[in-house]
């Protein structure tokens, strides 16, 4: 248990509290470590470059220069819309910084990747989707129920039932 100054433990708050004020610390030190000063570009990042750009991209990192003089933010967006995004790079260092309130981005550097982004691994490739089966002829399925009657088993009955279906069905085609 940790203490306070005085040697006590820290007095509890009564009543409830807001949840961004039991998250804001950790926000901030994650937003940190990414080099985000100023959390309120990762949380409220529709607000300040607008939502048609916001649903193209998201800012993943801050870096600062050598020289401590402007840092480069980095964004996220997909190979199709990386174009749009670099005729709006001016317009969307101008947000950013009106955010900040000074002029801490001086580049804007656009990466391009799969919409998972990092943090989920490469660039999810969706399978096609499956085609439909069609549902055997009823004389297949007939032929089928035929061959396995003499299965005891009701559960066993109707899998190989359907499997003969399938079978059957394939065979014909």
């Amino acid at each position: 248990m940790t203490t306070g100054p005085s040697g006590k433990a820290p007095r509890r708050k009564r009543g409830f509290e807001r949840a961004s004020g039991l998250l804001s610390t950790r926000i901030r030190e994650v937003g940190e470590k990414r080099g985000f000063a100023v959390s309120r570009v990762l949380t409220h990042w529709a607000e300040i470059v607008g939502a048609d750009v916001a649903a193209i991209c998201r800012p993943v990192n801050v870096s600062y220069g050598r020289g401590g003089f402007g840092a480069t933010l980095t964004v996220l967006t997909t190979g199709a819309q990386a174009p749009m995004l670099e005729m709006q790079k001016d317009q969307i260092r101008e947000r950013v910084n009106a955010c900040y309130g000074y002029s801490a981005i001086s580049r804007l550097k656009i990466t391009q990747t799969a919409p998972t982004g990092f943090a989920e691994g490469q660039a999810a490739f969706a399978p096609a989707p499956a085609k439909p089966k069609p549902e055997p002829a009823p004389e297949l399925r007939q032929r089928a129920a035929e061959a396995s009657a003499s299965v005891a088993d009701d559960s066993l009955r109707r899998a190989l039932e359907a499997l003969g279906a399938n079978v059957l069905s394939r065979q014909k085609d």
